[in-house]
């Protein structure tokens, strides 16, 4: 377990100073980003949709 710990600390330590961790979150934050406009548009269907069937 601790030998675990000391692999994901190299491998975390080696990618802060290349600056992969920076495009990883970047990446993360442009997903997340494109998830929450797509939450948007389902949520905009579903309403559309809901009063079109009420009628």
């Amino acid at each position: 377990m601790i030998a675990a710990w000391k692999r994901q600390a190299i491998e975390g330590l080696a990618s802060t100073f290349s600056g992969k961790a920076e495009a990883a979150a970047a990446a993360e934050e442009a997903e997340l980003t494109r998830l929450h406009a797509k939450i948007g548009q389902l949520v905009v269907e579903r309403d559309f949709l809901a009063k079109a069937s009420g009628r």
